[in-house]
């Protein structure tokens, strides 16, 4: 497995420990209340569970399965899938924290920075991808 798919896959362990954590206290809080404010960690647990977790999980595992043409470079420039990884985390931690403490601009800029994220990935692997011949 390339070492950037494995990072890509331990992150997104990471974010899935964190967000079924968060998922797990507001399931206790709304059997038990412990507090009321624990349900502003909601929307962390959606963006931990949907995007750090199952869309990083799909594009690190995508990494690594997409063929490889070349010897030489087999994955072609690495440069715009670690750029994928780095905005993507970027993007997760805006909306993590725009969730927390307020301000509406994190979040847009963490949607632009996780739509840039996904650009990047199709830009540095799409030669990575033939059609197939008959």
């Amino acid at each position: 497995m390339p070492r950037l798919s494995v990072f890509f896959v331990r992150a997104s362990l990471i974010h899935l420990f964190v967000g079924f954590t968060f998922g797990g206290l507001l399931l206790a809080n709304k059997g038990v209340m412990i507090s009321p404010w624990i349900w502003v960690l909601l929307p962390v647990h959606i963006e931990l569970t949907f995007i750090g977790w199952m869309a990083q999980l799909a594009v690190g595992i995508a990494f690594w399965i997409l063929p490889r043409f070349s010897s030489a470079a087999p994955r072609g420039d690495e440069r715009w899938s670690w750029g994928t990884f780095l905005l993507l985390q970027a993007g997760i931690g805006c909306v993590v924290l725009q969730s927390l403490f307020g301000g509406q601009w994190l979040s847009f800029t963490g949607r632009i920075l996780e739509a840039f994220a996904l650009a990047a990935f199709v830009i540095g692997n799409w030669q990575r991808v033939k059609p197939f011949r008959v």
